[in-house]
């Protein structure tokens, strides 16, 4: 289907007429995203419509969600196609997960954060990459969610429903606000690293402690990156889901036994009795810095807050290309082993090496 055919036609028939359930015509296109305008968007991205959750809602949207980043609108960065109240223009915005900040600190609290965060993360992309883009969005007057989406937006294109522009500039923008996307993600973390408390990422609370373990290995869907990379190029895929499975399908083929179903930690890993948390990172642009820093952070907090001090677990990084002499080195200083693909299997830092991880 023709982007331009599908957002038409959701925006001129959302909420008209007697038909006003989510088993409506209107609604079902939504949830058909995926097999309608999928193909629009690189491999590996996720495509998701949602026309609302209960009843229809007041700004239905569909997301494109990179895995690497995050596979809800709940939380993380992801781009969006909004539909305004007054159903006359759809917006393709930049956007952030309101739905478990808003949890964790109140709309008001939320709000003021996410707009905070986004004229972080705008006023440190380069010039060219946002010109003629918009900073904020009107999606109509109610309180709630809509209100939220307002406030995350980072930058956007506002389209008129009754003079939408041809299908080659609308695919067009879609193509340039993906590249934005990843242009983002790599500023956000660099502001990150360099403004204080800008950034905030909440993410649901772990359990305090845990118990004996089930692992279960169901590392989430990569298909269509393995039908368009070859074996050559799959180490320099982006996909974090990916980078898991492929490492959790390596183990597994030494009776290693993994685990993926122990949320927030991306992989657990026993080997001969030995526990390993495991944290996988994608290197963005070739710059190991950001990846190595959170790897190490994210570890060192997993361990404090999820494992009683008497049952401390090994730490295990995953990286989805080399981290360089200095990085291995500092990550074994603070008792981190690392590992990452290479053309022909596995490599890793010298305690990852004598554990048999490689």
């Amino acid at each position: 289907m023709k982007l331009g055919d599908f957002l038409y036609q959701v925006g001129t028939t959302f909420g008209v007429g007697d038909d006003k359930s989510l088993g409506s015509p209107v609604a079902r296109l939504m949830r058909a995203a995926p097999a309608e305008i999928g193909h629009l968007v690189p491999g590996g991205y996720l495509v998701v419509g949602s026309p609302g959750k209960g009843q229809l809602a007041l700004c239905p949207w569909v997301s494109v969600f990179d895995p690497d980043e995050t596979t809800t609108a709940t939380r993380g960065m992801y781009l969006v196609y909004l539909l305004a109240e007054d159903r006359k223009t759809f917006v393709l915005s930049l956007n952030q997960g309101v739905t478990e900040i808003t949890k964790a600190l109140g709309a008001q609290e939320a709000r003021k954060r996410l707009t905070a965060e986004a004229a972080a993360i705008r006023d440190a992309l380069p010039a060219d990459t946002k010109a003629e883009l918009s900073p904020t969005i009107d999606l109509g007057g109610r309180s709630g969610l809509p209100r939220s989406y307002e406030a995350g937006n980072l930058l956007a294109i506002t389209y008129e429903i009754a003079a939408l522009p041809d299908e080659l500039t609308l695919r067009a923008d879609l193509t340039r606000m993906i590249s934005l996307y990843q242009e983002a993600l790599a500023v956000r973390e660099e502001v990150r690293q360099t403004t204080r408390d800008t950034i905030v990422t909440v993410i649901e609370q772990p359990p305090a402690t845990t118990t004996a373990l089930l692992l279960h290995f169901a590392p989430k869907d990569d298909g269509e990156y393995l039908q368009t990379i070859n074996a050559r190029k799959l180490r320099k895929s982006r996909s974090h889901e990916t980078l898991v499975a492929r490492y959790g399908q390596h183990l597994r083929a030494q009776n290693i036994e993994v685990g993926t179903n122990v949320h927030p930690r991306d992989l657990v890993v026993v080997k001969n009795g030995t526990h390993w948390l495991t944290e996988a990172k994608i290197i963005r642009r070739g710059n190991a810095t950001s990846a190595v820093r959170e790897a190490l952070g994210q570890l060192a907090t997993y361990a404090f807050c999820l494992y009683p001090p008497d049952a401390q677990p090994h730490k295990l990084a995953l990286f989805s290309e080399p981290i360089g002499d200095v990085y291995t080195r500092l990550l074994e200083h603070h008792g981190i082993a690392a590992v990452w693909p290479t053309d022909e299997d596995w490599s890793g830092s010298p305690t990852a090496t004598a554990a048999g991880l490689t």
